[in-house]
């Protein structure tokens, strides 16, 4: 593969938010899944586990919980600072939304792989955790990659780990205490076409060399491009399918 080969995977790599319910092949899934073993991770420890849910009810009940813990994000988001605007997406659970995706791959973090890890590592908590995480994206992110090439549509739910929707899907599941969800990818065929992605600069955010506060971008900078990628996300969120 040359480079322009590479850049076109990348770039047509996006995140969708609304699928169709048709079901996704085996094989298709197998390719996915072979994809995140093949991921870099701290040491080699490759600490992932992955679970995938086809199961309609096993679907709906884990949908359920994650629209709980999107009830309460929005509430949370009602008190952002005015100047930011408040977010309030589609209630999670929706038809439009992820829940109609006919796939759900849950990426654990098995913690007694994190043994393998330095010495400087296995003791420095935040270090481990930045390593693990870090090795984890990694693997989801070729999933995410190989999901795009193969024509599926994925979704990051990384609100499966907030501790309600963990515990509970953890026990739905049957997943032992050792392992810890750490991501969702809801995968499916798009109901909907990615929309121009809006991105800084190049020129804007790469350096050379020693470079001060004035190489960087102003408080004013940061806080308009803030404004402009909060909208730009939100009117993603709220898309309704295709006609």
């Amino acid at each position: 593969m040359d480079y322009e080969a590479l850049m076109e995977v990348i770039r047509g790599t996006r995140s969708i938010r609304r699928f169709k319910p048709d079901p996704v092949p085996d094989e298709l899934i197998d390719k996915i899944t072979e994809a995140a073993r093949w991921a870099p991770s701290g040491f080699n420890m490759q600490p992932w586990e992955l679970v995938v849910v086809r199961d309609p009810e096993l679907r709906a009940q884990i949908a359920g919980w994650y629209g709980e813990y999107m009830a309460q994000t929005r509430e949370m988001e009602t008190t952002r600072e005015e100047w930011m605007k408040s977010w309030d997406p589609e209630p999670a659970g929706s038809a439009a939304d992820y829940a109609t995706a006919p796939v759900y791959i849950v990426v654990l973090h098995d913690t007694r792989a994190d043994v393998g890890l330095p010495m400087s590592m296995r003791f420095n908590p935040a270090r481990r955790e930045y390593v693990v995480a870090a090795s984890i994206t990694s693997a989801f992110l070729y999933m995410h990659m190989a999901a795009g090439t193969l024509g599926l549509a994925s979704q990051w739910i990384s609100g499966i780990a907030a501790p309600h929707v963990h515990c509970l899907t953890k026990g739905l599941l049957g997943i032992p205490a050792e392992l810890e969800i750490v991501e969702m990818m809801a995968l499916g065929y798009p109901a909907v076409r990615a929309r121009p992605k809006l991105l800084r600069e190049r020129a804007e955010l790469v350096h050379y060399d020693h470079c001060g506060p004035e190489a960087f971008r102003s408080d004013d900078e940061v806080r308009d491009w803030v404004r402009k990628a909060r909208a730009w996300t939100m009117a993603s969120h709220a898309r309704q399918a295709d006609r």
